[in-house]
């Protein structure tokens, strides 16, 4: 089972992730930040906090297939922040990205994400994805901005198409849309 879940900032869509594997002991939650500064170190600690800590953690924004081993439950936490680093690695130099960088980069990020979720299927484990829906909000002021804004929306809509189910959660309360 590929489960989407998807919500603003602070919609409580981590926490419906998680409760998804509720009294789950065979769980590997992939996580995708990287620790900058003591803002993300909080929020990772936080996060690691909010889990049991029998689940084993897998650390990585690349070959997340990888991270598939004899448990059969799979959350990573998140998307958006996985689409953001492979961003960034991709386009650290560039002032203006074309639309050809513009598409290497979802591709990257979809490519990833289809590995690990064909690996997944393949062994009829679960697979629970986090992600932002980032297209609600005001139009980034930024080149950069607008274009990590679309990336993520097209990332999320292929996605979405591939999960058996999709949630959007508000407000701390998900509702089931596929």
């Amino acid at each position: 089972m590929i489960i989407l879940v998807t919500g603003g900032a602070r919609s409580g869509k981590s926490s419906f992730a998680e409760k998804q594997y509720e009294n789950k002991k065979d769980v590997v939650y992939i996580a995708t930040s990287k620790v900058m500064d003591k803002e993300m170190e909080d929020r990772v600690l936080m996060h690691q906090k909010s889990r049991p800590s029998c689940w084993r953690t897998f650390e990585g924004n690349y070959g997340l297939d990888k991270a598939v081993g004899r448990e059969e439950n799979y959350l990573l936490d998140c998307i958006t922040v996985l689409t953001s680093n492979i961003m960034y690695d991709l386009t650290k130099d560039e002032e203006r990205i074309s639309i050809e960088l513009q598409k290497k980069v979802e591709d990257t990020v979809v490519d990833e994400l289809n590995k690990l979720i064909s690996e997944v299927k393949e062994k009829n484990y679960n697979l629970v994805l986090v992600t932002n829906e980032i297209g609600s909000s005001l139009v980034p002021e930024s080149h950069i901005g607008r274009v990590f804004r679309d990336i993520q929306g097209r990332v999320n809509q292929r996605i979405a198409s591939v999960s058996d189910e999709v949630y959007l959660v508000c407000c701390g309360m998900p509702v089931k849309i596929k």
